[in-house]
């Protein structure tokens, strides 16, 4: 079983900065692919960024790709969200997920909020001068 804390959440002008992290906590040795994905007010849930826990390998929306990073701390069983140039359409609950396995391309899987097997709670990022 997996259990995912996301956190690091709060308000920001546009233009500025912030850093999600997600917290892994799980007893089993599968590799997981971990992503956010974010919800908007009256918006479909919409996937942001996967980090492959296999490969390493990283995947981006349209929308976040050059603004956003994703990193992972192996230490820490955390996966981060590095958020720049943050623009009030980013404005949104923000959630981790984690998905077993994910060897290889993950290219065309990533994006399907169905593809993940466990869930985090959100948490929420205001954008707004």
């Amino acid at each position: 079983d997996v259990q995912l804390q996301a956190s690091g959440g709060g308000s920001v002008q546009p233009g500025g900065s912030l850093t999600l992290s997600c917290v892994i906590s799980t007893t089993t040795s599968y590799d997981y692919a971990i992503a956010y994905f974010r919800q908007a007010p009256g918006k479909e849930r919409e996937a942001v960024s996967c980090f492959s826990g296999s490969d390493g390998s990283t995947y981006y929306s349209d929308s976040v790709k050059g603004r956003f990073t994703t990193s992972s701390d192996v230490a820490k069983d955390t996966v981060y969200l590095h958020m720049r140039d943050l623009k009030p359409d980013d404005t949104a609950v923000y959630y981790c997920a984690a998905a077993r396995g994910g060897y290889g391309d993950l290219e065309p899987v990533w994006p399907d909020d169905d593809w993940y097997d466990f869930w985090g709670q959100g948490t929420l990022v205001t954008v707004s001068s």
